[in-house]
């Protein structure tokens, strides 16, 4: 149960860091997302297609750029994120022991 949240959480930090590639190098391709970053190309592919999916990029003949959504979904990435550690830290279950 908590695997698949692990494994979720890790595909969206590897979206994010894509997503912030082309924040601050667009127009940048693929091939040198997963040179700097270190994922192979088709996990590179993968999230950029989830993120033209969410409109945040769009492809372009030089490669990634933002959309006029991109800047609207960052202002609100914090807020959410920090909704989901209280929710998250809710969701704790204290079994009352001391820590050592």
């Amino acid at each position: 149960m908590i695997d698949r949240l692990e494994k979720e959480v890790d595909m969206l930090e590897r979206h994010l860091q894509v997503l912030r590639m082309v924040l601050e190098r667009e127009p940048i391709g693929i091939v040198k997302m997963s040179n700097e970053t270190g994922y192979p190309h088709h996990k590179v592919r993968y999230s950029l297609r989830v993120l033209e999916e969410e409109d945040l990029i769009e492809a372009s003949s030089q490669g990634a750029i933002t959309t006029e959504r991109t800047e609207e979904f960052v202002d609100e990435l914090d807020d959410k994120v920090d909704e989901i550690i209280e929710k998250l830290e809710s969701m704790k279950i204290d079994t009352g022991e001391a820590e050592v």
